[in-house]
């Protein structure tokens, strides 16, 4: 049995404490954590925050999988009454209705709000692992969430969702824990990487690798790459949302008087000075050798090297039911790509719903258009 961290064993990185206070709660990973692709974590842990009550039966429980950057708080709660980056989707009487569940969610081992990743301390020396972390796999962030749900005492979920390297999470959850889950929710994900969204993820972490500050990952916590990370940022920015909503919702007006600054080239428009708002918030809260890694990780993940295909990978995992949801604006995880990873959930007799959704927000819209996503996700999760 994992155990679970008391509070005053938990700790924090610096920075990473939500505005409203900090809900999150702490499992101590098995030990040794061997990693997919080799080497081991010693003392490893992860970070998770939960709403609603586990029944008698232990039979309620839905375990979220986040994106790339998120932290665990998906949603508000007495400890914590900031709002989540869920806030809309998970609460009392909502889509994911805590009323009924006891929902889950669990920063990705790798990551940088609590969980065991490259800015922890490594507890042979004292100082954080920075690029002697091992290699992270897509499959150790869903190894960390099934060890999460057994030290809880959870046989069987209910339901695992994902969005974005969530998507993918759930996808390897299922292939290497049979049974563990009955139903699965994977939004805007995919079974492998496309050579576009490997491209755009290269050219981001080569500009955080190209910047000076980065030091061959030996950076000082205040003194981060700060500007190989801005652009990497504003670049994937362009990619989560889609052309039409750029021009619908900034269209060629200027930027505001706050942000204009009188410099050769500066930012002009105010699409620029929205990116510029996202970079640095970016900065301000993730470290970037967490975001090398978890990058990375997206990109080698192929649901195949599970069993030779998506459809043999996915033949043991004992789920009943299905739903893949793709967006088609997305530019990041094209529609066709989710619209595989239904084909073999349906090829193995699974119960599956595949909804293509036509919202204008592209890859983000699972955080933005929460009405069209209800509507897919409540069957589902009834």
């Amino acid at each position: 049995m994992v155990a679970i961290l008391s509070p005053e064993r938990r700790g924090a990185r610096p920075g990473s404490k939500a505005a409203g206070g900090d809900a999150r709660s702490y499992a101590a990973l098995p030990d040794p954590f061997p990693m997919w692709r080799g080497g081991a974590l010693h003392g490893a842990r992860v970070a998770y925050e939960s709403w609603g009550e586990l029944n008698a039966a232990r039979d309620n429980a839905i375990l979220i999988f986040t994106g790339l950057s998120p932290p665990a708080h998906a949603a508000s709660s007495e400890r914590d009454p900031s709002a989540g980056w869920w806030e809309r989707m998970l609460g009392p009487g909502l889509t994911i209705d805590t009323d009924r569940f006891f929902v889950i969610c669990v920063n990705s081992l790798g990551s940088c709000f609590g969980s065991t990743g490259p800015a922890s301390p490594d507890p042979r020396t004292g100082n954080p692992y920075r690029l002697t972390f091992p290699d992270l796999a897509v499959e150790d962030i869903a190894r960390g969430g099934f060890e999460l749900m057994r030290s809880l005492g959870i046989e069987r979920l209910h339901s695992v969702v994902g969005p974005s390297l969530g998507g993918m999470v759930v996808l390897a959850f299922a292939a290497m824990f049979p049974r563990a889950s009955r139903g699965l929710i994977s939004i805007s994900g995919t079974g492998a990487a496309s050579p576009f969204a490997i491209a755009l993820r290269s050219i981001q972490r080569e500009a955080v690798r190209t910047d000076p500050a980065w030091r061959s990952g030996d950076y000082a916590i205040t003194e981060p790459p700060r500007t190989g990370l801005r652009l990497a940022r504003k670049l994937g920015t362009v990619t989560y949302r889609s052309a039409a909503e750029w021009r619908e919702r900034f269209d060629r007006a200027p930027v505001s008087a706050q942000q204009h600054k009188p410099e050769a080239f500066g930012i002009e428009f105010a699409v620029e000075g929205y990116l510029e708002a996202q970079a640095e918030r970016f900065v301000r809260t993730f470290d970037a050798n967490c975001y090398l890694y978890l990058s990375r990780a997206m990109d080698r993940f192929d649901l195949a090297v599970h069993g030779g295909s998506a459809r043999e990978a996915l033949a043991r995992s004992g789920l009943e039911r299905a739903l893949v949801i793709g967006v088609e604006s997305d530019m990041l995880f094209a529609i066709a790509e989710q619209r595989a990873v239904a084909h073999a959930f349906e090829s193995n007799g699974i119960a599956t719903r595949f909804a293509p959704l036509p919202c204008l927000e592209g890859h983000d819209s699972f955080l933005i258009d929460i009405e069209s996503f209800s509507a897919v996700m409540r069957p589902a999760l009834e």
